[in-house]
């Protein structure tokens, strides 16, 4: 009896070793179908295919397509670095810079998860796994940009006659996948010239005597 506990843990720890290894290769092969082949060609089916499992196998892990969609916004920011991103942002020395620090923040990381995240939003309507991914996500955008609004409050750095709500809605609203992929993609603009517009319109726009 006393060698039954280290023999269940050994052998439980590579079945779990083993799953998250399944799991990452399933978000893996899911991103490389959607920015190869588009939302259209992303199915259960051909995702399984892919990673080489069965389709019951990819349904021990995502219970829907829409699931599998909202899963992937999360594995692409840790694998696009979200958390190292914004860590530029929240270490300025004062709001202002932090507003410049956030312009980039959105042409360093946004254009890696375009893909991604338009195929969150065309599912949510009809997908209530992926609509509260779409909710969760929009909610924390909105939560980083009353951060940054509420810093240059309370500095005094926050131009007349925005409030903290109205600078961050402003803020919010191009935090969005038309707006910087419009800018890349349509107008050509590069991930420089992104980050430096953005940010002299943020700061020309929300930061008093900055203009």
């Amino acid at each position: 009896m006393c060698k039954a506990g280290p023999v269940s843990r050994s052998i439980e720890q590579p079945l779990n070793a083993r799953s998250r290894r399944t799991r990452q290769a399933i978000l893996a092969a899911t991103r490389a179908l959607l920015e190869e082949r588009g939302l259209d060609a992303l199915t259960m089916a051909a995702v399984a295919e892919r990673v080489g499992v069965s389709r019951r196998g990819l349904y021990l892990h995502f219970a829907s397509r829409g699931e599998l969609v909202a899963a992937l916004f999360d594995y692409v920011a840790g694998v696009e670095g979200l958390e190292r991103s914004l860590e530029h942002v929240w270490a300025a020395p004062d709001s202002p810079a932090a507003l410049t620090e956030w312009a980039h923040h959105l042409a360093r990381y946004h254009p890696n998860v375009l893909a991604v995240d338009r195929a969150v939003q065309q599912v949510r309507t009809h997908d209530p796994d992926a609509r509260r991914h779409y909710e969760r996500a929009n909610a924390a955008q909105l939560a980083n940009c009353r951060r940054l609004t509420r810093w240059l409050a309370r500095e005094g750095r926050l131009a007349e006659p925005w409030t903290e709500e109205s600078g961050a809605a402003l803020l919010w609203s191009l935090v969005s996948s038309e707006v910087i992929g419009g800018l890349l993609e349509e107008q050509g603009w590069s991930r420089e010239e992104l980050g430096e517009r953005l940010a002299l319109l943020y700061r020309r726009t929300l930061v008093a005597g900055d203009g």
